[in-house]
């Protein structure tokens, strides 16, 4: 059982070659480590006329962008919280841009910030792929995918501020006029790398997460996703797993009364 998440199983496996696998352990199709996903995140911040005293911010989202709809031919993706915004955070991301502000400027903006986390669909393409040197050097190739849905989601959340007492049209990275795009480099949720499908030649694993060309070899973690949304991926994994786990419990049981009937 693999769950070493999207990058390190597709490390693991393409470092696992043999004479049988010369590719690597069940990549006889070359799809291992390839169709690479993470979300299209923004961390944005807006300024509201009132004071926001929430603690647990990031308890809150909304998914009425989530699909085709309402002036859009395509999905935008998914508006949650992030954790709120303190002063002090401002100076360690831009120490140079805010070494001259006075601290209770900074803590002004801390109290009337409301922080927004915007998160779009990444698209599976097979050149965003993780590969492996003879070294064990892992190395990510990857080119952004679907910006422009990424930017009409800012755009939209931009549109809205208004109605929800904050400064219209105005969505800062933390105290700049900007948004912040989260890179690679920041990624948190990750997928693809062994993407799952009824087809040997271009999937790794089948429907139940077992390995087209291994039988003892299943892969439980978001490597497998075909695609991976636009919402975070923890609980669809727990799901995925737990049904996995359904599925050895039924196959290990038959093999149990096979070999009990045969004694």
């Amino acid at each position: 059982m693999l769950a070493c998440g999207a990058a390190n199983t597709a490390k693991l496996l393409l470092i696992s070659a043999s004479d049988e696998h010369p590719n690597g352990l069940a990549n006889a199709s070359d799809q291992v480590g390839r169709n690479y996903m993470f979300h299209n995140s923004q961390a944005v911040l807006a300024l509201s006329h009132d004071e926001n005293p929430t603690v647990f911010q990031k308890t809150l989202g909304l998914n009425d962008f989530y699909f085709a709809g309402k002036g859009h031919d395509y999905p935008l993706g998914n508006i949650q919280m992030v954790g709120k915004s303190q002063a002090p955070m401002y100076r360690g991301e831009k120490p140079v841009q805010t070494r001259l502000a006075p601290h209770w400027t900074l803590e002004r903006i801390a109290r009337h910030a409301v922080d927004f986390w915007l998160s779009t669909e990444d698209l599976p393409r097979p050149e965003n792929r993780v590969t492996v040197d003879g070294d064990g050097k892992l190395t990510l190739a990857y080119t952004a995918t679907n910006e422009t849905p990424k930017k009409q989601l800012h755009k939209q959340l931009g549109s809205m501020l208004e109605s929800l007492r904050m400064e219209p049209d105005h969505l800062f990275h933390r105290f700049a006029y900007m948004k912040n795009d989260i890179p690679v480099a920041g990624v948190a949720h990750q997928a693809g790398t062994c993407r799952m499908g009824s087809d040997p030649e271009t999937s790794v694993v089948d429907r139940d997460c077992r390995a087209h060309e291994v039988d003892n070899l299943y892969v439980v973690d978001t490597s497998v996703f075909p695609s991976i949304g636009a919402v975070n991926p923890a609980l669809t994994a727990m799901a995925n797993s737990l049904r996995v786990g359904d599925h050895l419990l039924e196959r290990l049981g038959a093999r149990a009364e096979v070999a009990s009937a045969s004694v």
